[in-house]
């Protein structure tokens, strides 16, 4: 690696700018609906599970191919075989489609925590405030455009000067206003009745799809199969502990998982006097319906903009990960300088954000097969690219390179305690599961199975 490429400093800015890849909206809007839906207890003890098996099994692999191969996606398959460079070419496509749209998302995000700061929260709980919002040619690129400035500054600064000091700022600011919040939601008349809904295993639901929606879970939760644990890797310091970083960042991301959740579901069930159905996922929750639970909590405003500052800084962080491993791609396939290849970036991002957020408005009367634009993107990376991509690594690891360049990787800097497991799951299990994802999130994604 270059001199300006020189990656983090230690394995705590590792694990920090890592887990804050991980903690993103997915944890926040999808987890919590998931939790619900699929019987609380039963559905977290099998994403933990899951989590420590499955999950485990591909961010190591992931991670040891970067460190391995010291550069980002785009060049680390074809560092090991060059007939097999293809996979990180589709690898780096994956991040190339998800940060635009990521972008429109933390617009929105980054108005409801203006919103919330002026005292307006109450305003936001009307039922238009957002299709109105969103249905805006302008005013939603503009938020877009102050969410892109700040994650491109950010990034514009480098791993260590950049990415790392943010991450170790933000990762600790978010856990306490995410624990804060989390208690106030908790103790307010009535939610432990939601508390109980949330954690109290119940096998009501529970089935093949219980096992599918949260190994689906995974890919939205930890940053898998869209290059970014193999750019972090990259960055990673060859001394530091591999399977204890990857296990940290484990922790750090079921945990905020858990307590989005312990925040989100008691709170709604109070409002809704225990009808769980009004646990929807996505922007309906995070935007609609959530307003409206803060607007009938006392301090409503404080309570908003504790929140939507806490959502705003878990997008900020996944959107700088996005984005280091784009500008990562530039600077090793096409050795720009770092400025560069922010600029870059911003250009593409930018107007690549444009379809995804007049898709709401000026353009909405045009789908690609029946989704909106910023719907499709996220099929098309989400459901689609990212369990090929995924597959491919499996099978390149398992079968090509063989597991011995992964196993031998993470044993050079300490011991590789869950080896075994590893073997099993990156040859027999994982393939097998991701299929399985495969067609899931196809068929949920095309509305053959509702979720």
């Amino acid at each position: 690696m270059s001199n300006e490429r020189s990656g983090f400093s230690s394995r705590l800015g590792f694990v920090l700018a890592t887990a804050g890849s991980a903690v993103g909206l997915g944890n926040i809007w999808r987890f919590p609906y998931l939790a619900a839906k699929y019987g609380g207890g039963t559905f977290l003890l099998t994403y933990l599970i899951l989590t420590l098996t499955f999950g485990f099994s591909l961010m190591i692999t992931e991670v040891a191919l970067g460190r391995k191969a010291g550069t980002s996606a785009i060049r680390a398959f074809g560092h090991f075989s060059k007939k097999h460079t293809f996979i990180g070419y589709l690898t780096t496509i994956i991040p190339f489609i998800i940060f635009p749209y990521y972008c429109v998302i933390g617009g929105w995000v980054t108005k409801y925590a203006l919103i919330s700061l002026q005292g307006g929260i109450h305003n936001a709980a009307s039922d238009t405030f957002f299709t109105g919002f969103i249905s805006k040619s302008a005013e939603p690129m503009i938020c877009v455009l102050v969410f892109l400035i700040a994650t491109t500054v950010v990034v514009a600064g480098g791993v260590k000067g950049g990415v790392e000091r943010v991450s170790t700022i933000m990762m600790p600011v978010l856990i306490v206003l995410l624990i804060g919040v989390s208690l106030f939601c908790i103790t307010r008349p009535g939610a432990m009745a939601g508390v109980a809904y949330y954690l109290k295993p119940s096998l009501k639901g529970f089935g093949p799809t219980t096992i599918l929606a949260a190994l689906g879970q995974l890919f939205y939760s930890m940053s898998l199969a869209m290059g970014i644990m193999i750019t972090f890797g990259s960055y990673m310091p060859k001394k530091a502990d591999l399977e204890k970083s990857v296990t940290q960042v484990e922790i750090f991301d079921t945990g905020v998982a858990f307590l989005a959740g312990l925040m989100i579901v008691p709170a709604v069930f109070v409002f809704s006097n225990g009808d769980s159905s009004m646990l929807a996922k996505g922007p309906s929750l995070m935007f609609v319906m959530l307003p409206k639970v803060f607007d009938s909590m006392a301090f409503s405003s404080v309570i908003a903009a504790v929140f939507f500052i806490l959502v705003l800084l878990a997008a900020l962080t996944s959107s700088i990960s996005l984005l280091e491993t784009l500008v990562a791609v530039l600077m090793d396939k096409f050795h720009m300088k770092r400025g560069t290849a922010c600029i870059t970036m911003f250009i593409i991002a930018l107007l690549l954000a444009v379809p995804s957020s007049l898709g709401f408005g000026a353009w909405s009367n045009i789908t690609i097969l029946g989704f909106d634009f910023l719907d499709f993107f996220d099929f098309i990376s989400n459901s689609v690219l990212m369990p090929i991509a995924a597959f491919l690594t499996c099978l390149f690891v398992g079968y090509i390179i063989k597991p011995k360049v992964i196993v031998d990787e993470v044993e050079s800097s300490g011991e590789f305690k869950r080896k075994s497991l590893f073997l099993i799951m990156v040859k027999y299990i994982a393939p097998i599961c991701i299929v399985a994802i495969l067609v899931f999130s196809v068929l949920e994604g095309l509305g053959f199975i509702t979720v």
